[in-house]
């Protein structure tokens, strides 16, 4: 489950039904570009599951495919929020105050979201990437001690 961290946004009282479509789009693009990411990820480990297993302990390798795909996941719904979001948009009277004011503290709930999956998206990457930089550190060396 995701950790709600701080993110400001007073900013978005100000903001118009455009601007609100625009990040929107942004998050959606961000989101399924993400995708491929995790697709990479993905191949990463597979490529490196026997160093994983022989560099650490079986269930710390577990725990880190664990949250890969408890980001994959959580990477899916928020497509489909951002997306539905989008579609709640369209259905905005010009003159729906009320239906702004809803639609803005939902536009501020994904931001918090959004922000939240980016900022948990990277402690994986680097810790994915931490782990394979010192397999393959550890490699080379073995690499070196068996030509001497």
């Amino acid at each position: 489950m995701m950790k709600i961290k701080h993110v400001n946004t007073s900013y978005i009282k100000w903001l118009s039904v455009e601007e609100m479509h625009n990040d929107s789009k942004e998050w959606r693009l961000e989101l399924e570009f993400l995708n491929d990411e995790y697709l990479f990820f993905e191949d990463l480990i597979k490529w490196n599951t026997l160093q994983l297993i022989d560099f650490q302990s079986y269930d710390k390798s577990k725990e880190i495919i664990e949250k890969l795909s408890n980001s994959i996941k959580t990477n899916d719904a928020l497509i489909q929020l951002v997306q539905k979001h989008e579609n709640n948009l369209e259905v905005i009277e010009p003159e729906g105050d009320k239906q702004k004011e809803t639609y803005k503290n939902e536009h501020k709930t994904l931001l918090i979201l959004f922000k939240n999956h980016l900022k948990e998206h990277r402690e994986l990457k680097l810790n994915l990437f931490d782990v394979l930089k010192k397999i393959k550190k550890e490699e080379k060396q073995k690499r070196i001690i068996d030509v001497e």
